[in-house]
């Protein structure tokens, strides 16, 4: 009852240009849904335009890096790091925004109990409690994204390493 497995060789499809590196697709559709989902989500979080602002400097980071890597193998790397960390403070952004709008994926979250001041009327509920989490941000699609960060920092990080070796092989 020995089942041998066959494996099936594959060829890699070769890298034409930086629209071929998965890290660069997989930050770009997140930038995309953070520009458009989220931040239609939650139009007043504090920390929207650094938000926006680096979920789409990420992927031009990463483009940049890889136009650099056989002119200046350091500022490549340079950019790489600058990556990565984007990918760390998107976490940080997500994780913020999950903690100030959502918690839950229902739509029945409780409002917060400290009173807006009286110029801000509007967004109090009909017992004039502030009302923030409105469960407007689906928490669900907000972990996806943060899933995805951290499995795409993992994949910049050994894309890093692979030019650092390329790089030492071929001196």
């Amino acid at each position: 009852m020995d089942q041998k497995r066959t494996y099936r060789f594959y060829p890699k499809k070769p890298m034409r240009s930086f629209r071929d590196l998965e890290v660069y697709a997989r930050t770009l559709e997140c930038a995309v849904a953070i520009a458009s989902h989220v931040r239609a989500s939650i139009p007043d979080f504090p920390e929207l335009p650094g938000m926006v602002n680096c979920a789409l400097s990420v992927p031009l980071w990463i483009a940049e890096a890889h136009s650099m890597r056989f002119a200046d193998k350091k500022g490549s790397i340079v950019l790489l790091e600058r990556a990565m960390a984007g990918c760390n403070k998107m976490v940080v952004y997500l994780e913020e925004a999950v903690g100030i709008y959502g918690g839950s994926t229902s739509a029945e979250i409780e409002p917060v109990l400290n009173p807006l001041p009286q110029k801000d009327k509007k967004r109090r509920d009909a017992k004039g409690q502030r009302n923030i989490g409105t469960g407007v941000l689906n928490t669900d699609f907000v972990n996806e994204l943060i899933g995805k960060y951290l499995d795409v920092r993992g994949k910049i990080f050994r894309l890093e390493k692979s030019w650092q070796k390329w790089d030492a092989a071929h001196v």
